[in-house]
C-alpha cells in the first residue's frame, strides 16, 4: 500500500512547490501596489512552500514510474491539494471570507467553474483578483493535461477517438509524451498571449486584459467586476467570443497544426458539429430577440451570441441578464449548460462527442432493428469505433444524470429551493458557473447559500472537472483491494 501513496505524495509535493511559486507573482503585485495583502501572499507562499518540500523529501523515489492506480489517486489528490493550498490567500486576506468560502472560491477557480461567493470585486485589491484568475488559468492548463494522459484510460474522454499515444506511460513513450505535454504548454500560452493583446487593443486596462485573458482561454469565466464582461462594448465581447471559442476546441489539433501546419489537421467532427451548433442556436436566439422587441438586431446577435458561447463552453461570463430574456431563451442556456466544448479542451459539460456518440448509437439500433441480420460498423472522423468507447460514454451519460439528481436532493435536504438547487446541480456538475434563479443566476453569486451547500456543490465541481468516474473509482473498494 505505502507503494501506491509513495510516488503519489512525490508528486504532490511537486504541485505544491509550483504552486507556492505562483502564488510570488500576486504578491510582487502587491508589494509594487503597497497593498497589505502583500504579506498574505507572503505566508501563504510560505505555508504552500514548506508543505511542499516535506512532501518532496519525505516521499522522495528513485525514479517516477506511475501505473494506472496511482494516476486515478494522484488526479484526486492534485486538484485536492491545489483547491486547498489555492483557498490559503482568500483565507488569511484581510478581506472577510471564511473558510468555507474560501474553499468554495478556491474550488471554483481551479476546476474553471466560475461560480463565485465575491461581490464588489471592483474594490477587491487587484493582488486578490489575479490569483483567483491564476487559479483558473493553471485549472484549465490542467484540464487539458488530464484529458490527454488519465481519461483515455477511462475510455470517457474522448481522446481515444484521436490518433494520440499519449495515454501510453511506458518509459519508451514518456520522453515522447514530455515533447507533446511542452507543445500543449506552449500552445496554451501562446493562445492566452494573444487574447490579452487583443483585449488591451480592444480598451481593456492591462491589469484587466490578463486576467479575462486567463479566464477566458480557461473558459473560467471569473471577472475582475461584479458586471462580469456587461461593462465592455461589442468589440470586446466579440474578441471574448472567439477565444472562448478557441478554448473549447481540443488542443490536440493546436499541437499538430504547429507541428506539421495543414487545413486537414483543424478538420473535425466534434469541432464542426459544435461551431456549427453554436451559430444556429445563436442565430435563433437573436430573432427571438428581434421579433419580441427586446434589442435590435445587431445588439440582439452580439449578446445572444456572447451569452451563448459562455454558456456552452462553460465559462461564465455574461453581458446580461438573459433570465430576463423569456422562457424560450432560459430554456435555450438551459439546455446549452449540458452540452459544453469539445473533448480535450478546458471547457466541462458533457462535452459534443458524446452527444454525436448517442445519435450515431441511436441510428445503428435503429439500422438492426429494420434490418436484424445486418452488419454496421459505426465510425467517428472516418475511424471505426469501438464498442467500449460507445459503452463508456453511455456509462457515463447515466452516471451524469443521477449525480445532478442526487446532488439537487442533498442541496433541497438542507433548505434551498428547487429551481436553484436543481440549476446550482447543473452548473456545479457541468462546471459552468452561474445556474438559474434570483440567488445564483447571472446576475447573483453563491454567497448567500448555506455552508453545507457551498461544501456539497465544491464536491460536485471537482466531480464534474475530473469527468466523475476518475472520482468514483478511488472511492470505490475495489480500488483498495489486494
Amino acid at each position: 500500500m505505502t507503494k501506491l501513496f509513495y510516488p503519489v505524495l512525490h508528486i504532490c509535493g511537486i504541485l505544491a512547490i509550483i504552486m507556492s511559486a505562483m502564488m510570488m507573482i500576486p504578491m510582487s503585485l502587491a508589494l509594487m501596489q503597497n497593498d497589505p495583502e502583500f504579506m498574505d501572499f507572503f505566508l501563504s507562499s510560505s505555508i504552500t512552500g514548506s508543505l511542499g518540500l516535506l512532501l518532496y523529501q519525505s516521499f522522495k523515489v528513485r525514479k517516477i514510474q506511475l501505473h494506472i492506480r496511482q494516476l486515478y489517486l494522484l488526479t484526486n489528490c492534485a486538484w485536492v491539494l491545489m483547491s486547498v493550498v489555492g483557498s490559503l490567500p482568500f483565507v488569511l486576506g484581510r478581506h472577510p471570507m471564511g473558510f468555507t468560502d474560501a474553499i468554495f472560491e478556491a474550488v471554483s477557480g481551479i476546476t474553471t467553474t466560475g461560480s463565485t461567493v465575491m461581490f464588489n470585486l471592483q474594490s477587491t485589491p487587484h493582488s486578490i483578483l489575479l490569483w483567483r484568475s491564476m487559479l483558473q488559468w493553471l485549472g484549465g492548463l490542467g484540464v487539458i493535461g488530464m484529458a490527454v494522459t488519465i481519461l483515455p484510460f477511462l475510455r470517457v474522454g474522448g481522446m481515444r477517438l484521436f490518433r494520440t499515444e499519449s495515454s501510453d506511460w511506458s518509459e519508451k513513450t514518456l520522453p515522447r509524451f514530455r515533447d507533446f505535454a511542452k507543445l500543449i504548454l506552449i500552445t496554451y500560452l501562446l493562445i492566452s498571449v494573444a487574447c490579452a493583446l487583443s483585449y488591451w487593443l480592444a480598451g481593456m486596462t492591462p491589469f484587466d486584459a490578463i486576467n479575462h485573458a486567463m479566464t477566458t482561454i480557461s473558459t473560467g469565466g471569473y471577472a475582475t467586476d461584479d458586471r462580469s464582461m456587461g461593462r465592455f462594448g461589442n468589440t470586446i465581447l466579440w474578441i471574448s467570443i472567439v477565444f472562448m471559442l478557441l478554448g473549447a476546441i481540443p488542443f490536440i489539433l493546436y499541437v499538430r497544426f504547429l507541428t506539421k501546419p495543414s487545413a486537414l489537421h483543424l478538420h473535425d467532427e466534434q469541432v464542426i458539429t459544435f461551431l456549427a451548433m453554436v451559430c444556429i442556436v445563436s442565430v435563433c436566439l437573436a430573432i427571438h430577440l428581434v421579433w419580441s422587441g427586446q434589442l435590435p438586431l445587431g445588439e440582439a446577435l452580439t449578446h445572444s451570441t456572447f451569452n451563448l458561447v459562455s454558456v456552452i463552453t462553460t465559462t461564465g461570463y455574461a453581458s446580461s441578464d438573459y433570465v430576463l430574456w423569456g422562457h424560450f431563451s432560459v430554456a435555450v442556456f438551459f439546455l446549452a449548460s449540458f452540452v459544453g466544448g469539445c473533448s480535450g479542451s478546458t471547457s466541462g459539460g458533457m462535452k459534443v462527442f458524446r452527444f454525436q456518440l448517442s445519435y450515431l448509437y441511436l441510428r445503428d439500433q435503429l439500422r438492426r432493428l429494420v434490418h436484424p441480420h445486418g452488419v454496421f460498423a459505426i465510425k467517428y472522423n472516418g475511424r471505426l469505433v469501438q464498442h467500449d468507447i460507445l459503452a463508456a460514454a453511455a456509462a457515463f451519460s447515466f452516471v451524469f444524470f443521477v449525480s445532478i439528481g442526487v446532488i439537487t436532493l442533498l442541496l433541497t435536504a438542507i433548505g434551498i429551493d428547487f429551481v436553484t438547487s436543481f440549476s446550482g446541480a447543473i452548473t456545479a456538475l457541468a462546471n459552468v458557473g452561474p445556474g438559474l434563479g434570483e440567488l445564483i443566476g447571472p446576475s447573483g453569486n453563491f454567497e448567500s447559500l448555506p455552508s453545507a451547500g457551498k461544501w456539497i456543490l465544491a464536491f460536485a465541481m471537482i466531480l464534474g472537472r475530473l469527468e466523475i468516474f476518475t472520482v468514483i473509482i478511488v472511492l470505490s473498494p475495489v480500488y483498495w483491494r489486494g
